[in-house]
Formats: structure tokens, C-alpha cells, sequence
């Protein structure tokens, strides 16, 4: 056994996994050998995903709690400005914090992924190759078999009619004859790789069905655990309420599924490790129709081992040599006496000719390198790239189960401002003339000052002054209370929304944006203009 831990050394997370605790599901623990089979062995492994399953009750107990927390605290109907400042910070990095984990977890998940199906993908090649080859031998044996006791018969049968007054002849083909049957024995003594219970094609194609859907699976989860945490931040930045009521929904779904998947890879890579750290012993023990000797042969594949075939392989190949030396002597001195001869003695002979060939095939097919090749290619694969494929996976699992329960702390506090933003918005005084609402609703023309007209107005119809009304009389004008700066500029500015960026007049406030076309017709008023506005347009 030590010479082939010199061409396979199980990597050391194998190892740091298999001593994982296995424990069957009444509490008990069990040995950690590899044995698929055994129901305790089997609960052990479903154990472990018992054990993913209570860290997510564990989870949700705590966003339940913490939920609770949130919807039963007290909000301050004053709360001061760096408490919501504060609470913004909060949940702005929270956000950042939980979009970074999982981008982060994505990556992981991604590399992880690809890696198993690298490793998988090396298992299913390793089993085709060996596969083909025991194919191949399997398809030798037949094909010289089926020469040796058709083929050879009928030539024998035929010589035998043509050589019968010719008795040392006829001992000569009855020899050829036990030669032939000594060979079939030999083939029939190697291992017949169909009967073995273990069908390497079958189980290649299986292994290759169940990791593609494996694959595919993983990757739709990881776009949308990425598609998720986008659309989480757009709800942040957009300040959807609804958008992020969905994404907390579907946050949810992806935290159990996130458990779930950690459960299901932990106990996979548990299982394949308790095999990667002992594969001769379990291998050994399982196959089925085939001598412990000849796969004590292929699995170390040591010089020290002599090989099983070798014996039967020597038989084969005397025997021919004896037949095809047989078969010269008989063509140099039979073909003259017996002419018609010479077409069955010259089919014998490529027929020998045939077996050798398939005979030196078969004993490299045979030979215990290419298997063992094979065998250690599948387990590299299965046990370094699979093993460690699926660690990324956990650590993904783990790092969107995270991240999704940060998300899932951020967005109720998040909503909860939204939320409160908007009630503060329609606390706001309709009347006030600086609320959006208010200069919305002053779209309609004021029937207080039905005669007035912007200054806007006035110059934009500047060629037709006929157009104007009249002014008031003056004594009118002095007997009528005079009104204020700022309710003639309101009357004068607010009766049309496209003249909110007027500046205000008189008013100790900051001007809001204008045009420089605007300010210019202002500044250049005359007094005929002045006077046609009265003391409504005076400063």
C-alpha cells in the first residue's frame, strides 16, 4: 500500500473533513470509514444536513426577533437630525456591506462550481478510457476466440479429407488441434469485464447527467443571488418601497436555499472524503467477479507484482508459435504431394498470423499501467479539484446566507424611513408658499387680482399695448389699501408655474435660479411700463 500512496497522496482537507464527527441520527457516533451502504453511515451524512438545517431555524429565530424589535420600537415624533443621520449611515453601509459579501460570495461560488464540474468531468473521462479498455479486451478475447473455434475448425476438417492416406500428416493437423484448444482454454481463463457488477459506461453516464443538472442549478442560483442583491440596491437608491418588499421576499427564499445547499454540499463533501482518504480499501471490497488478486494488481500497479495474465499470456503465445511452426513444415512438404491444400494452409496461417497480433494487443490492453492511469486521473479529479469544488460551495453558501441576512436587517429599516419621510411630507402646510404642493395648486389664476399681469406678460406683448386693460384711476389706487411687496409679487410671479424662478422681490430669502433674458427685460423696464403697473411692481 505504500507504493501507491507515492502516486496518490489524499490532499489534507480530505482528512481534515473525514474527521469530521459522524454521528447517526439517535446521537450515536459511528466510524468514519467509507461504507455508502450502511444505513448508520448514511444518517451520519444526513445528519450533517440536520445540522445546516438548525443553523437556518437559528437564523430565522433572529430576524424574527429582530423584526419584532424593529416593529415594537417607539419612533420619536421629534427625533433630531443626527439620530436620522445616523440611522442613514446605518443603513447605507449596511447595504454596501451586504452587496460586497455577496459579489464577493458570487465569485466564490463561481470558481467553485467550475471546479467540481472540472473534477467531475476528469472522473467520467477516466472512467470512458477505462472503460474502452476493458472493452477492448473483451472484444480480443471474443474476436480470437470465435477465429480459433470456427475458423481454425473448419480449415482442420477440410485438411483432414484432403491428408487421410497420409496418417503422419493427419497427427500433425490433430496436434495443430489440441494447440488450438489449449489456447482457448487460456482465454477463458482471463476475467470476463462484463460480468462484473459494476458497469463503468453506465455509471460515467449517469455521474455526467446528475453533474450537468448540478451544474446548471448552482449557476442559476448564483445570477440570482446576483440579480437579487442589484435590484436590492436599486430599491435603496430608487426608495421603492415595493421594490424592496419583493426583494425581501425573495431574500428570504434565497436564505433557505443558501442553508440548504450548504447542507447538501457539506454532507457530499464529508462522504467523498471519508472514500478519497482509504479508495483501495473500499474498491477492494466492493467489486464483485473479479479476484482480489487482479485488482490488487491494477490498483498499485507495482513492479514487485507479478501479473496475473502473464502465465496464460506465455501459454498463448507457445502455442501459436508451435501452430505456425506446424503449418510451415506443412506447406514446405505437404503443398507439392496434396496442391489442393495449399489455400486452407495458407488461411491457418493468416489466422495465426491475426492471434499474434491480437495477442500483443491484449497484453498491452492487459497491462496494469493504463488502468492504474485511469484510476489515479478519477481520483485526482474526484478528490482535488471535486473536493475542493465543493468547500468553495459551502464557503459560498455561507457568505450569501450572510449576506442575505444583512439585506434582510437593512431594507425594514430602510422602509421604515421611506415611510416616514413620506408622512413628514404630508405633514407639510398646504399654504406654505415655499411647499411644491402649494406653487402646484397656484397653477389656477388668483380671482383676487383678476386685472394683473406678470411682467413677463406685459413685455412678451409689448407691440400691442391696446390689448392691455386700462390702468385704475389714481383715486382709486389711493384710496385702495396698499398691499404688501410680497403679496403683489406673488399675484404677480405666482400665477403661472413657468415664472417660479422669478426672483423675489423685497424678500430678505436667496433667489432662486432665473434666466439671464429675464433678469435683462427686468432691469430695463421703463417708467411708461412702470406707471401702467402702478405701485404693484415698485420695489
Amino acid at each position: 500500500m505504500s507504493s501507491a500512496r507515492v502516486d496518490y497522496i489524499a490532499p489534507w482537507w480530505t482528512y481534515w473533513l473525514h474527521n469530521f464527527p459522524h454521528i447517526n441520527l439517535r446521537l450515536q457516533p459511528i466510524d468514519n470509514s467509507f461504507k455508502p451502504e450502511d444505513e448508520s453511515y448514511q444518517q451520519s451524512l444526513i445528519f450533517l444536513g440536520c445540522v445546516a438545517a438548525a443553523g437556518l431555524g437559528l437564523n430565522l429565530l433572529f430576524l424574527a426577533i429582530y423584526l419584532s424589535c424593529l416593529c415594537c420600537a417607539r419612533r420619536d415624533d421629534e427625533d433630531p437630525g443626527d439620530t436620522k443621520k445616523k440611522g442613514s449611515c446605518c443603513v447605507t453601509w449596511s447595504a454596501v456591506s451586504a452587496g460586497l459579501i455577496s459579489c464577493m460570495a458570487v465569485g466564490v461560488g463561481f470558481y467553485g462550481n467550475s471546479e467540481t464540474n472540472d473534477g467531475v468531468y476528469q472522473l467520467t473521462y477516466s472512467m470512458y478510457n477505462a472503460n474502452h479498455t476493458l472493452g477492448g479486451v473483451d472484444s480480443l478475447v471474443s474476436t480470437t476466440m470465435g477465429s480459433m473455434q470456427r475458423g481454425l475448425q473448419q480449415h482442420l476438417a477440410r485438411l483432414d479429407e484432403i491428408f487421410a492416406t497420409r496418417g503422419d500428416y493427419v497427427q500433425t493437423l490433430q496436434f495443430m488441434q489440441q494447440m488450438a484448444d489449449s489456447v482457448i482454454k487460456q482465454l477463458l481463463g482471463l476475467p470476463d469485464w462484463m460480468e462484473a457488477e459494476v458497469d463503468l459506461a453506465s455509471v460515467a453516464d449517469k455521474t455526467a447527467d446528475i453533474e450537468y443538472y448540478r451544474w446548471l442549478t448552482y449557476l442559476l442560483v448564483l445570477i440570482l443571488n446576483l440579480v437579487i442583491c442589484l435590484l436590492s440596491c436599486l430599491g435603496l437608491a430608487k426608495q421603492s418601497r415595493w421594490l424592496l418588499t419583493t426583494m425581501m421576499v425573495c431574500g428570504v427564499l434565497t436564505l433557505i436555499l443558501s442553508w440548504a445547499s450548504l447542507g447538501a454540499d457539506l454532507a457530499t463533501a464529508v462522504g467523498t472524503s471519508d472514500f478519497c482518504v482509504a479508495p483501495d480499501r473500499y474498491l477492494l471490497s466492493q467489486t464483485k467477479g473479479i479476484s482480489a488478486e487482479i485488482l490488487h494488481y491494477y490498483v498499485y500497479c507495482n513492479q514487485t507484482l507479478s501479473n496475473p495474465f502473464q502465465k496464460s499470456l506465455t501459454v498463448f503465445q507457445r502455442s501459436l508459435t508451435t501452430m505456425q511452426i506446424q503449418i510451415q513444415g506443412l506447406l514446405q512438404f505437404a503443398v507439392p504431394l496434396f496442391p489442393s491444400a495449399e489455400g486452407d494452409l495458407q488461411g491457418i496461417q493468416n489466422l495465426l498470423n491475426s492471434s499474434e497480433a491480437s495477442l500483443h494487443q491484449l497484453t498491452a490492453l492487459l497491462d496494469c499501467r493504463g488502468l492504474n492511469k485511469d484510476y489515479l486521473d478519477a481520483l485526482v479529479g474526484v478528490c482535488y479539484d471535486g473536493v475542493e469544488g465543493l468547500l468553495y460551495l459551502s464557503l459560498f453558501s455561507m457568505m450569501a446566507a450572510c449576506s442575505f441576512c444583512i439585506m434582510l436587517c437593512a431594507i425594514p429599516r430602510a422602509w421604515r424611513r421611506i415611510a416616514a419621510r413620506e408622512r413628514d411630507y404630508d405633514d407639510m402646510d398646504d399654504e406654505d408658499p415655499f411647499n411644491p404642493r402649494a406653487r402646484r395648486a397656484g397653477h389656477a389664476p388668483n380671482p383676487a387680482h383678476p386685472n394683473m399681469h406678470s411682467f413677463c406678460s406685459y413685455s412678451s406683448s409689448m407691440g400691442s399695448q391696446s390689448s392691455l386693460h386700462p390702468p385704475a384711476p389714481p383715486t382709486a389706487l389711493s384710496n385702495a389699501p396698499v398691499a404688501p411687496d410680497y403679496m403683489n409679487q406673488v399675484a404677480l410671479f405666482g400665477g403661472n408655474p413657468r415664472y417660479e424662478n422669478v426672483p423675489l422681490i423685497g424678500r430678505g430669502s436667496p433667489p432662486p435660479s432665473y434666466s439671464p433674458s429675464m433678469r435683462a427685460t427686468y432691469l430695463s423696464m421703463t417708467e411708461e411700463q412702470s406707471r401702467h403697473f402702478g405701485n404693484d411692481f415698485r420695489a
